[in-house]
């Protein structure tokens, strides 16, 4: 693997929102439109939707970073990432175990409920305080051991989350094997880590935002601008790019502010 150097204690979140939020408005309607679309393809379309995931994204980070070197970028630049499918596509679909995982984790918290809330065999409704009754008493401990394992999973999608966090820009990149990124995003995580709890705080409270905004801000404002910012947050901790596949002049030290200067 190519010998790719990364800035520890880089991230500075605010820089990362606010900068993100002035290139945004500043084509704001490319960005609706390439969120729009990214969240159609990655979200709406069964069974293909996790195939297209690191593709996708890939495409977003690519333009992101060019747009913010102020280099040309038009809508068809999104797909870029399908010049690289197969690694993107690997990591996409390893980045998205959790979601999997979620998913049979809500189905087993829906069947605890609908035992809970289920009828008895003669037809009446289970009263709750008649825990002699075994099918309720099975309901009860189905939904206790979800609610456990869910918190240990949240736990769990945090640190894979973080790991994977520069996976996708990393393969679009530098042309990085699927393990490779993944192994390089983890280093560079976990020497970010603080920086990355505190930009996902941030992205918790624009979401919160977008959902205050009649739940359609999320798609308006808050979604165009954490794809931004991940791509700011990227450039933060990997600043130069010596294969230069997206040919991209290294930024300026005063690009996003006096990041890590107190580590």
């Amino acid at each position: 693997m190519t010998n790719i150097q990364f800035q520890s204690g880089a991230i500075d979140a605010g820089v990362c929102v606010s900068s993100a939020w002035e290139q945004v408005k500043q084509n704001y309607g490319f960005y609706l439109g390439m969120t729009v679309v990214a969240i159609v393809l990655t979200g709406c379309i069964p069974c293909l939707n996790i195939f297209l995931l690191g593709p996708i994204l890939g495409g977003v980070f690519y333009v992101a970073l060019r747009d913010m070197r102020q280099e040309p970028v038009d809508f068809g630049m999104m797909f870029k990432g399908f010049e690289k499918f197969v690694p993107l596509m690997v990591v996409g679909l390893i980045q998205a175990i959790p979601g999997i995982i979620g998913q049979f984790l809500q189905f087993g918290f829906r069947l605890g409920e609908l035992g809970l809330g289920g009828r008895s065999s003669t037809g009446g409704d289970y009263d709750f305080f008649q825990a002699s009754d075994p099918d309720l008493a099975i309901a009860g401990g189905l939904v206790f051991v979800v609610v456990i394992v869910a918190f240990v999973f949240m736990i769990f999608s945090l640190a894979w989350w973080a790991v994977f966090f520069f996976a996708i820009p990393l393969a679009m990149e530098y042309d990085l094997g699927p393990m490779d990124a993944i192994k390089l995003s983890a280093r560079a995580a976990m020497n970010n880590i603080g920086g990355l709890i505190l930009l996902l705080i941030f992205q918790m409270l624009i979401g919160l935002l977008g959902v205050l905004m009649c739940v359609i801000g999320i798609f308006l404002i808050s979604v165009p601008i954490m794809y931004v910012a991940n791509a700011i947050a990227y450039r933060q901790v990997f600043p130069s790019s010596p294969q230069n596949n997206f040919k991209m002049a290294p930024p300026p030290p005063s690009a996003y502010g006096n990041f890590g200067s107190g580590m």
